[in-house]
């Protein structure tokens, strides 16, 4: 019962708050050659921020499209699963989604899953298949789902001096996979940092993406009170988080087949969060 506490903190805290350059440890898969100007620069990623601190992407600035209201929204999927949680799985739990990702197909709608390569070397095949669907990319969340900061809802600490090789160890499991559609943006287990983590991971070249909605989909058993709560939150520009682990966040599909449509009719667009950040 302790650690179902725990684990349920750790992942409400995926949904909390504490606290342009490429990556050469993610680039994309290489254009071909009657692809768009877009495609060929590649996925968008922010300047540094102050003293070459990793920059921290939230929300876009809500702009306009053919002078009305740009209505975008980008859905982002956390697949967590910590480092030690290999007897678990192995014991039959559930870290993946399946049915979340052939749900989003389905309804077509562009995501970004930011991925933990532990849970990239646990399910490589559901990574491979999602990494290589141009309707995903693919974003880091450490390879350990560590915290970067502490406290942080209970997680266990990345020391200082292996924050740098957490993300680069995590880039290489998803890659190990056959992903290809891999993005230089990281987000911080639990949403947490400080200029600290921000300045270990500057070298790597991410992008460090947080959210403006928080779903509430973590251990929720009522999927109508997580599509409220998203429904309620979303604005042009929006980043919501949520995730893709059966068995920390059950109802999740069932949410979202409310949320998607709901959406669709009040005007927003799905984008996978390189768009959003592209403007």
């Amino acid at each position: 019962m302790t650690a179902l506490l725990v684990l349920g903190a750790v992942l409400t805290g995926c949904g909390g708050r504490e606290g342009s350059r490429t990556a050469a440890l993610a680039p994309p898969a290489s254009p071909s050659p009657g692809a768009t100007v877009e495609a060929r620069q590649g996925p968008p990623t922010m300047a540094p921020g102050p003293e070459g601190l990793t920059p921290v992407f939230e929300r876009r600035a809500a702009g306009s499209r053919d002078g009305a209201a740009d209505k975008t929204v980008a859905l982002t999927f956390d697949a967590d699963m910590t480092a030690d949680q290999g007897p678990r799985a192995s014991a039959g739990e559930h870290f993946d989604n399946p049915g979340l990702i052939a749900l989003l197909r389905r309804l077509k709608v562009p995501s970004t899953v930011f991925m933990t390569g532990r849970w990239a070397q646990e399910y490589p095949a559901q990574a491979r298949s999602i990494g290589t669907d141009p309707l995903f990319e693919i974003a880091n969340h450490s390879y350990s789902h560590y915290a970067f900061s502490s406290p942080c809802y209970g997680l266990p600490a990345v020391a200082k001096a292996d924050m740098r090789g957490d993300v680069e160890r995590a880039f290489a499991a998803i890659r190990k996979t056959g992903a290809r559609n891999v993005v230089p943006y990281f987000r911080f287990p639990g949403g947490c940092y400080d200029d600290a983590s921000l300045k270990a991971l500057a070298p790597t070249g991410v992008t460090a993406v947080q959210w403006d909605v928080v779903s509430g989909d973590a251990f929720a058993t009522d999927p109508e009170a997580v599509a409220e709560q998203v429904l309620s939150g979303v604005k042009p520009g929006s980043l919501v988080v949520m995730h893709c682990t059966r068995s920390a966040a059950p109802v999740t599909d069932e949410a979202l087949e409310r949320v998607v449509p709901e959406l669709r009719e009040r005007g927003y667009r799905f984008v996978k969060v390189s768009e959003l950040m592209r403007g």
